[in-house]
């Protein structure tokens, strides 16, 4: 019956109030499912499975009971950990639409000032649109912008502005919803239907659906970018257990 009623706000509720329901059904979630089978890599628990997610199509065994983090939040976390100095070097960070996975972890976190940003979250210091933003050049030593730029109609212009902010020799790590089998992006503004925009861009208020062109877009902003297959550094066991998406593609970007 938790569960079930959990389904329901991921799927039918609005993601800011989502994230102020979730501190309270959360724990009980994550008691229902308790077990040994499989491990969210960011706190460190385990659980017997994790739970289903997706809007056009449902992904069965993804969605963290402890975290909610999803497969792209749990294989970002290892690679930061694993293969950057966020989480022992003194760094300026700047989060858009911080997750929930690693807001409180990255608050407590002594190396890091801090910084979230965001037009709607409930968890954003700084109200403020990704195409207009009220930094200073070369703010930050470190950016995260997840599943952001999908939703922005004018990406050239947010991405120029990740790049202004950046720090010379910062790292922006900027994922989006890919389709490695499509070479060039597919964005179509006369497709105003929502059922129709959650049928073609995999969500209601996605403006595009990003190909392999993507990295040389961001090249062409002035950013250097490496394009991280991580899980090719891990075992089909770690990628199960951890419940990883098995080929995605981490853009790493440096200024």
């Amino acid at each position: 019956m938790i569960q079930k009623a959990f389904k329901f706000f991921l799927n039918k509720i609005p993601r800011p109030l989502l994230i102020r329901v979730s501190y309270l059904i959360r724990p009980l979630i994550a008691f229902s499912l308790r077990g040994s089978k499989y491990t969210d890599p960011i706190d460190g628990k385990s659980f017997r499975k994790f739970l289903p997610y997706g809007y056009e199509q449902q992904r069965e065994n993804v969605l963290s009971p402890s975290t909610l983090s999803l497969e792209r939040h749990r294989l970002l976390w290892l690679y930061l950990k694993n293969k950057t100095a966020l989480f022992t070097e003194k760094t300026k960070l700047l989060h858009f639409a911080p997750e929930q996975a690693f807001y409180k972890r990255f608050k407590k976190m002594e190396n890091l000032k801090y910084t979230t940003t965001d037009l709607n979250s409930p968890l954003a210091d700084v109200k403020a649109d990704i195409c207009n933003l009220p930094f200073e050049d070369n703010s930050f030593d470190f950016i995260l912008c997840n599943h952001v730029l999908e939703h922005i109609p004018d990406d050239t212009k947010a991405m120029q502005e990740l790049y202004r902010v950046l720090s010379p020799g910062g790292i922006a790590i900027l994922q989006i919803p890919q389709d490695l089998s499509r070479a060039t992006t597919f964005e179509d503004n006369s497709i105003t239907s929502r059922k129709e925009r959650a049928k073609i861009f995999g969500q209601y208020d996605h403006v595009r659906v990003y190909g392999r062109d993507y990295f040389d877009k961001l090249r062409s902003i002035g950013f250097k970018v490496e394009e991280i297959a991580y899980t090719d550094a891990l075992s089909p066991s770690e990628i199960d257990k951890f419940r990883l998406a098995q080929g995605e593609i981490i853009p790493v970007c440096t200024k």
